[in-house]
């Protein structure tokens, strides 16, 4: 999906790494060098996300070894949540 500018420039939606008020995907249309206040937080959201990411996987690193059941299913989950976020992040940085 494309959206047109007033300026009559092609920009496509961004999707932000919150939901919506709904709970849905959310979006934004901006220009990337001209990125607004939206923009700008979801960059800093996202800065943040694979910071913790990396701060999680040398967690992963230490603990696979000497882990208990419940604590690497904990493990698994917020891999998985962080991994999501991580691809989200780079399909958008891709395209």
């Amino acid at each position: 999906m494309t959206c047109e500018s007033a300026s009559g420039e092609s920009h496509e939606p961004r999707p932000l790494p919150w939901p919506g008020s709904d709970g849905k995907r959310a979006y934004v249309i901006a220009d990337p060098a001209r990125p607004g206040p939206v923009s700008r937080r979801a960059n800093a959201v996202e800065a943040a996300q694979l910071e913790m990411a990396a701060v999680l996987l040398g967690h992963a690193r230490q603990l696979v070894d000497e882990a208990g059941p419940e604590e690497l299913r904990y493990l698994v989950a917020e891999l998985t949540r962080t991994l999501a976020d991580t691809l989200r992040i780079a399909l958008r940085v891709k395209s």
